[in-house]
């Protein structure tokens, strides 16, 4: 039994920080009955082309098959999911995925293959099922950081904050820009431009700057009278995560606009203390469905496991914990089973002629063809 223990803990020391949160995530959504979802990992560029606003990056790497169809590496999973999907009237559909995708990467500014995980809940989706994928999303936090916070927001708010103005599109999409941004400055020139209501224009102000734990907003949105129906349900969903002792990690921030020509509803972004953007995002996306003609409704997240780089460094870490030199006229039988022998102690045994240029090891130890004698 010690020996199997000590060859898991082995196994598991070889794994990179973002292959053991992948494999705690997985253990995560499985635990909530989720199945896991397969993938290509292309599909027709038309798919992309026609949802470019839908995605991260415009940039998508593309090929032409060999029957002349132009093909795109995934930059995206939700739009696959969808589009592969059929409405199931009645019933909700659970899925997790582990995929690649391929797409600019943020820090390099180069196309990249970015790890990401997430779920997807569609279909008959009721106030249950957003409330799990919020927990789901803190807890997926929590199971790579502590440090961790999920902010919350309702589209509906902001959509009947924004009608109220009664200004044109053009201002309206600089305005989303001017609330993502809480440049409150910009967005009350803009209002004035377009000769908004000023009763109107205070309103989204003070729904702008509202933001902070669930029982000092909620009074404060209550009293501002914009999207009752969504407050209440706001109300209902904070109470859930504070039930499960989540509450803490919780903050409402009505500056999370999203895409609303997709999203509907509640979305999120989640935050680990140390990296400077999101490393979570999700939300409910009902018109995403229905761009693809379908009637079932649907909320899910991604986490982007790449952002995790910008995480502490862990120290420096070893190419092998032992380099054993040994001689070209070496006993083969001899020099097989000192390495065994080190090897059944736990160790990563390298053995070589001669060390490799900026090899890094704990031990250096020569075999000197019976006996092996330590070197530092």
């Amino acid at each position: 039994m010690n020996g199997m223990v000590t060859e898991r803990n082995a196994a598991e020391a070889l794994l990179k920080p973002e292959e053991t949160i992948s494999f705690a995530l997985r253990a995560l959504y499985s635990g909530y009955g989720y199945s896991q979802y397969k993938m290509r990992k292309f599909e027709e560029y038309d798919l992309y082309a026609r949802n470019k606003d839908f995605l991260i990056s415009d940039d998508i790497i593309t090929f032409t098959d060999t029957g002349g169809k132009l093909m795109a590496l995934k930059p995206d999973v939700t739009l696959s999911i969808v589009r592969a999907g059929r409405d199931h009237p009645g019933s909700v559909q659970k899925v997790y995925y582990n995929e690649s995708v391929y797409r600019v990467s943020s820090r390099s500014g180069r196309f990249s293959e970015l790890a990401q995980a997430g779920i997807e809940c569609i279909g008959s989706i009721d106030d249950y099922c957003i409330a799990e994928t919020l927990e789901l999303a803190v807890r997926s936090l929590q199971s790579i950081s502590p440090h961790c916070s999920l902010e919350l927001s309702h589209l509906s708010l902001l959509s009947e904050a924004l009608d109220a103005l009664r200004v044109p599109d053009g201002t309206r999409q600089a305005l989303l820009q001017c609330v993502e941004q809480k440049n409150l400055h910009e967005l009350e020139r803009l209002c004035a431009a377009a000769g908004a209501d000023e009763a109107a224009v205070q309103r989204l102000k003070l729904l702008v700057r509202t933001a902070g734990s669930p029982e000092r907003v909620l009074p404060l949105l209550r009293q501002l009278g914009i999207a009752p129906d969504a407050v209440a349900q706001l109300g209902r969903l904070c109470a859930v995560l504070v039930d499960a002792g989540l509450g803490k990690t919780l903050s409402l921030d009505f500056s999370i606009a999203g895409n609303q020509n997709y999203y509907n509803g509640v979305v999120f972004r989640g935050f680990l203390s140390g990296v400077p953007a999101a490393v979570l995002s999700g939300g409910q996306y009902d018109r995403l469905m229905q761009k693809f003609g379908r009637t079932d409704r649907a909320i899910g997240f991604a986490v982007y496991l790449d952002m995790l780089e910008h995480l502490s460094a862990p120290a420096a870490q070893y190419d092998a914990d032992v380099l054993l030199l040994y001689a070209p006229d070496a006993d083969l039988c001899a020099l097989r089973r000192e390495v065994s022998a080190l090897a059944a102690q736990g160790l990563r045994v390298s053995a070589q002629q001669s060390e490799p240029e900026k090899f890094r090891c704990r031990k250096r130890m020569r075999f000197d063809g019976e006996r092996v004698e330590v070197l530092e």
